[in-house]
């Protein structure tokens, strides 16, 4: 394995969250300067390919944790089938649930996203607020920018803490809301025979 490899892999153990590759392409001798001038563009590059051989050398089925790209950079995560196992013993820390109020909040941010509270409101038909508030102060939304409106209202969207807890890459792998609309249809009675 390449000394770069060895260093990302260590820096992806020691991180509590997803490292960018941006993040990463630091690490490297060159991009810290002591290089012969390369360009950022070129650290990225070696970056890379450090990563491709990092989840290469983590890809056979000899260990019980992979290299993932999730929430937009790279983490070490338990495989799947070991992850049940793991959380019934209680190991892992457990995230706290979310009521039904804030699911279908932050499912309206998530697909509507920039989304106002009078439009959450409106969807809900109900003042969305404390939820609202109490979705940011979990770090899985954030307010992004204002709108045009009257009173420039405060827009909100998902974080990259939202992609990681969902294990995405981007809001591009979010079920489309038609195949959610099928997936969430109650099944048809069965007919007697």
């Amino acid at each position: 394995m390449s000394p770069l490899a060895k260093l990302l892999e260590a820096a992806l153990f020691a991180a509590s969250r997803p490292l960018t590759l941006e993040e990463l392409a630091t690490l490297g001798p060159e991009a810290a300067g002591e290089g012969e001038g390369e360009e950022g563009g070129e650290a990225e590059a070696e970056t890379r390919a450090a990563l491709a051989e990092l989840r290469g050398a983590w890809a056979g089925e000899d260990h019980g944790v992979e290299l993932v790209e999730i929430a937009g950079g790279w983490q070490f995560l338990t495989r799947r089938e070991y992850a049940e196992p793991i959380e019934r013993a209680q190991f892992a820390l457990r995230p706290r649930r979310l009521s039904p109020a804030a699911l279908e909040t932050l499912a309206i941010v998530a697909y509507r996203q920039p989304v106002g509270r009078l439009e959450v409101d409106e969807i809900r038909g109900v003042d969305s607020e404390a939820v609202l508030d109490k979705l940011v102060e979990r770090g899985l939304i954030e307010i992004v920018s204002r709108g045009e409106g009257l009173g420039r209202p405060l827009l909100y969207g998902t974080t990259p803490q939202f992609l990681e807890i969902l294990g995405l890459k981007g809001l591009d792998q979010l079920p489309r809301l038609d195949e959610l609309s099928v997936a969430l249809r109650p099944p048809a009675p069965a007919e007697p025979e």
